[in-house]
């Protein structure tokens, strides 16, 4: 009998996934055999005698470990190599997975347990992190409908399976509408402006598609913000901006209007089912900032405060077109590439000067130094180690004395079975049991500029910032340090996981961090001096308006979120309005952000956008300590890694902060940085 390999023992290095023996045809029933394995685990944690912290608690926590691991996997791939097959076992296998889920929830016998041992927690002795655990647990039971009748409780695993389907056509969607656009350009004059690298990789892609001789221009973000960014021809921007900025909003079978209207009309119904006004209240409870109007709040202070310099910031760039082209309306596809102009006149600086000092090669280099000098983390390439795609390079982690920490998965360049954006994910979780220290697998996933025929991978500084960014998040998983793997690495309040991420791209415009991988790829001369003051300089560049774009995505998710949805009749008409008192450019007719907003309609960030904002305050004050102390320091490193990275969820983000800063954070740092307070 063929052992199907995702129910076998893993006979690979560090237990780590046999993606070289795994086909589409095997998830399915490997999912199945893990729920019923789940099941019995659960039946046996019931018929335990009297409910204690550890056979009710605990083993609640361990129950469905290679479950777990086989949707890691499932969904990894359908997010970073997925295709027809995958995703049609996705909407089979994500009702299964959601029933099971609620099978536990809205189980009355194993809440009546959890609900015992929560009764008797100030008698129980538990440490910090035992205390936080049976708090989550009990919660979690609460907040999905342990309290519900069984009327109540049936409506409720009807509305989860939904939401999960259509979680995942929302996201079909958008992929298959980034692949199906591509633009073909014959005539190179079309193209001035565009830098030889961008138009080699057009060349490359018009070749790939049988349009060999031709430049060809996709909505994959190395294409797309090249033109927006660089290309002179005003017609091809708008072109691209149209195609980008009405995905999935066209009327026919990949809109994804009616998607959006059900995600939001079930999510308030579920919020209202368990006694919450609105979805935002039922995310928000479980957050640093616990209520819609804290975050509302903290959106408008922070547009009070950047709406003026945005201001400025349009103003400065329209004149700047008008003085150059005679643009006399500045238009949304015009402002990055004047801005860029801009840019490039006020500090002699532009990506394209920068990018022969950032060789993708080079810049991962320059990571795994940082993350050593801090945290004394050492990157060995393993090449054992099979990996989902031939891109794909797998590294084992080790620590100063050469202990094993982590495996990390580094997976950089488009595909069309690869999601936009970068991410960082896990296909295991780190926690101990029975005395042993179970390490996790941590994965970070980009879509960087390809190399072409003659260049290397070379990256923009955003690309580099975005890769110090998802190197982050991946620290955190990376060097978790706790018992329970649901409260260990990025198992954290949503407005806190970005704290990790978001400080690491200080980094990016430090001299000392720069000096250790910004090589030019031909001479290799380091990164002048006045090139990285220019760096510095123009940090601060078009804040203003950068600020307002983030706020007014966050002022949109909470619209979403924080009301009855029923309304809303016309999404379009809906974006608009919300968005009236953050734009700072003509609004454009037929456009929508909402239809492609995968973080809030299929990622976790639902009534959570605000988060990127809020950890920047965060980001912002820890870092200053770094400044103070010394960017290397290493008494700072070590407490920033105890403190937040190890902790992970372990105790309320507010004690862990204050535990590392001495202090609460103060807004002042960021306002300072993004120059909206001198």
């Amino acid at each position: 009998m063929v052992t199907n390999p995702l129910l076998a023992d893993f006979a690979t290095p560090f237990q780590t996934p046999p993606f070289h023996l795994i086909a589409p045809a095997h998830f399915l029933p490997a999912v199945q055999a893990a729920i019923e394995e789940a099941q019995k685990e659960i039946e046996s944690i019931k018929s335990a005698p009297l409910p204690t912290f550890e056979n009710t608690i605990e083993a609640l926590d361990r129950s469905g470990k290679k479950l777990g691991i086989i949707s890691a996997i499932f969904f990894n791939l359908n997010s970073a190599e997925t295709n027809a097959e995958i995703q049609k076992l996705a909407r089979e296998i994500s009702p299964l997975l959601t029933e099971h889920a609620n099978n536990i929830l809205l189980d009355q016998e194993l809440f009546l347990r959890v609900s015992q041992v929560h009764e008797q927690k100030e008698s129980l002795s538990l440490s910090p992190e035992q205390k936080t655990l049976l708090e989550k647990t009990y919660k979690s039971f609460v907040r999905n409908g342990a309290k519900l009748d069984s009327s109540q409780a049936d409506q409720l695993r009807k509305i989860d399976q939904e939401l999960a389907q259509l979680s995942l056509k929302f996201g079909e969607h958008v992929l298959a509408e980034t692949n199906k656009f591509v633009h073909f350009i014959e005539n190179e004059e079309e193209l001035e402006g565009l830098p030889e690298g961008a138009k080699e990789a057009a060349a490359q892609i018009a070749e790939e598609k049988g349009q060999a001789g031709k430049w060809a221009f996709t909505l994959d973000y190395p294409s797309y913000i090249p033109v927006m960014t660089y290309a002179k021809n005003r017609e091809l921007r708008k072109t691209m901006f149209f195609a980008f900025n009405t995905k999935c909003s066209k009327g026919d079978d990949l809109d994804n209007q009616q998607v959006i209207k059900d995600i939001l009309r079930l999510r308030n119904e579920r919020a209202q089912l368990l006694g919450y006004e609105s979805h935002a209240q039922f995310v928000l409870e479980e957050r640093m900032a616990k209520s819609p109007k804290t975050v509302l709040d903290f959106l408008e202070s922070l547009l009070e405060k950047a709406t003026p310099k945005a201001l400025a910031d349009v103003e400065e760039v329209a004149r700047f077109a008008e003085k150059l082209d005679g643009i006399t309306q500045i238009q949304r596809w015009d402002f990055g590439y004047y801005s860029e102009l801009l840019k490039k006149e006020k500090y002699a600086l532009d990506d394209e000067l920068l990018r022969p000092y950032f060789k993708l090669e080079h810049v991962i280099n320059g990571v795994f130094q940082t993350a050593e000098r801090l945290y004394g983390l050492k990157f060995i390439p393993n090449s054992s180690i099979p990996v989902y795609h031939p891109e794909v390079t797998a590294y084992e982690v080790l620590d100063q004395q050469g202990k094993f920490i982590s495996v990390f998965y580094a997976d950089f360049f488009p595909r069309s079975g690869k999601r936009n954006g970068a991410w960082m994910t896990s296909f295991k979780g780190q926690y101990q049991e029975n005395g042993i220290d179970s390490r996790p697998h941590v994965s970070i996933v980009c879509n960087f500029t390809k190399p072409t025929k003659t260049k290397p991978s070379l990256l923009t500084f955003q690309e580099v910032t975005t890769l110090f960014h998802e190197f982050g998040h991946a620290l955190h998983g990376m060097l978790a340090a706790g018992t329970y793997e649901s409260l260990s690495g990025t198992h954290v309040f949503w407005d806190f996981v970005e704290l990790p991420s978001q400080i690491f791209e200080n980094w990016c415009y430090e001299k000392e961090c720069l000096d250790l991988f910004a090589i030019h790829f031909e001479t290799g001369e380091k990164i002048p001096e006045e090139l990285i003051e220019k760096i510095k300089n123009a940090s601060n560049f078009q804040q203003g308006y950068q600020t307002l774009r983030q706020i007014s995505f966050g002022l949109l998710d909470m619209a979403y979120h924080s009301q009855d949805p029923s309304s809303i009749q016309d999404l379009g008409k809906f974006e608009a309005k919300v968005m009236k008192k953050t734009d700072v450019l003509p609004r454009v007719e037929g456009t929508m952000v909402s239809t492609s907003f995968s973080h809030i309609f299929q990622g976790g960030y639902s009534a959570g956008y605000y988060s990127y904002k809020w950890a920047e305050v965060l980001d912002a004050d820890a870092f200053e300590l770094f400044q103070e102390k010394g960017i290397f320091d290493s008494e700072t490193a070590s407490s920033f890694a105890k403190n937040v990275l190890a902790a992970g969820g372990s105790e309320h983000p507010e004690i862990l902060y204050r535990r590392f800063r001495g202090r609460d954070p103060k807004p002042d740092a960021l306002l300072k940085r993004a120059g909206l307070i001198a």
